[in-house]
């Protein structure tokens, strides 16, 4: 621990109690009676701070009178109150859990255990938090860090990337030359929105289908934002397409409490009926997400409209049945 970061850490201590023994100090830093003197002394005399010794209270305190004219105490660099302090815990907490799939990575991890370091005299300690906090991820798929670094590199340098992608739904692996565009993390698992140079237009790349990413020396293609978001954003999930249609769901009365809460797109349009039930209506380009996240909900979900996508929700229910039957 750096002398800036014990310093830091003795100013919370002390802001937080009327007084502080000297064994305690020493205790919470775990240095010497010695190193604990220079930090004082250098908190007094550098940077100002109204720190006394309380023969009373036999303890360190902060000085309630004001400090000697035209100085004032102040730590330098960023500071943080105590609320400050648990939600960049709780941040710390968070961000650990979710590296799912490697993302915060060997380089991040230090800055991580430094900010332990610092925030270690919050009234509630690191271990306190990850034991009070649970994250739990379902469907997140793994993917490989080096490819994560060089799409992000590519993507922030403006360079073009040659992968080699596996798609799934054909089961066919292919090479692609990709102008990054963005990067979309949805449903715990992240996506490259990037123009595919081999099919000649935009596509959505699931980073965890990336077999192999590799940078190149050429200029990416720029797509505008209002493009991306005509291609890639208008309808529903992460499948592209321009041709949008609306969607109209009837949730019953028991469900719509829970549904009428939710976000399924940022242009959805919702509204309660007479008997309780719950209309939605959402835009889409492609029905594959959209008829997946309609059957979970079973018999609580009716597609009202339109009728090709009714017909589509009902085969694949004959189905589905059919697989349960002798």
């Amino acid at each position: 621990m750096s002398a800036m970061e014990r310093i830091y850490q003795i100013d919370q201590i002390l802001g937080a109690r009327q007084s502080v023994t000297r064994r305690e100090l020493q205790e919470r830093l775990g240095i010497s009676r010695a190193t604990l003197k220079r930090d004082i002394a250098y908190m007094r005399d550098r940077l100002n701070a109204p720190l006394i010794f309380d023969r009373n209270l036999g303890g360190y305190r902060f000085e309630k009178t004001a400090t000697r004219v035209g100085q004032q105490y102040e730590l330098p660099g960023l500071w943080f109150t105590a609320e400050e302090i648990h939600a960049l815990l709780t941040m710390q907490h968070l961000l650990s859990n979710l590296d799912t799939g490697g993302l915060l990575g060997p380089q991040i991890k230090p800055l991580l255990a430094r900010l332990s370091g610092l925030l270690g005299t919050a009234d509630n300690p690191v271990e306190e938090v990850q034991r009070r906090i649970r994250i739990q991820t379902v469907g997140a798929r793994a993917y490989h860090l080096d490819h994560f670094q060089a799409v992000g590199s590519a993507l922030l340098r403006r360079k073009r990337l040659v992968i080699r992608y596996h798609a799934r739904g054909t089961d066919v692996v292919s090479e692609r030359e990709v102008s990054p565009q963005r990067l979309n993390h949805y449903r715990d698992n992240w996506y490259l929105d990037g123009w595919c140079h081999l099919r000649d237009g935009l596509r959505a790349f699931s980073l965890d289908a990336i077999e192999h990413a590799e940078i190149l020396d050429k200029r990416a293609m720029n797509v505008a934002d209002k493009r991306l978001d005509e291609m890639l954003g208008s309808g529903y999930g992460v499948f592209s397409g321009d041709q949008v249609c609306w969607a109209v769901l009837r949730f019953t009365p028991e469900r719509a409490r829970w549904v009428a809460a939710e976000r399924w797109h940022r242009k959805q349009e919702g509204r309660f009926l007479a008997d309780g039930s719950y209309e939605l209506r959402v835009p889409y380009a492609d029905d594959r997400e959209l008829i997946m996240d309609i059957m979970k909900y079973g018999g609580d979900c009716q597609v009202v409209e339109p009728e090709a996508l009714r017909a589509r929700v009902a085969a694949e229910f004959e189905s589905a049945l059919a697989r349960y039957r002798p």
